[in-house]
């Protein structure tokens, strides 16, 4: 399933709204992987300067980020 999770994050003094789309198996499952993102790679925030307002899924016809169409479209996954 594809969840987009919206919300705002705080940059310095203000607040940016950030939009991410997200492979999870259910709605709490995005929400970590958000806070993971954005905490822990991108932007070195604690869970307490983002704020998620809204999860909700979405359909492969909806999905705007590139990465996540093409995943999407993977048969298989190999490991070496």
């Amino acid at each position: 399933m594809i969840y987009r999770v919206t919300g705002r994050m705080r940059i310095g003094m203000q607040w940016q709204r950030f939009s991410l789309e997200l492979l999870a198996s259910k709605p709490n499952e995005a929400i970590e992987k958000a806070y993971s993102d954005l905490g822990g790679s991108r932007h070195k925030l604690k869970r307490s300067m983002i704020k998620i307002e809204d999860v909700r899924e979405v359909s492969k016809d909806e999905v705007k980020h590139n990465e996540v169409s093409q995943l999407m479209s993977i048969e298989a996954l190999v490991k070496w």
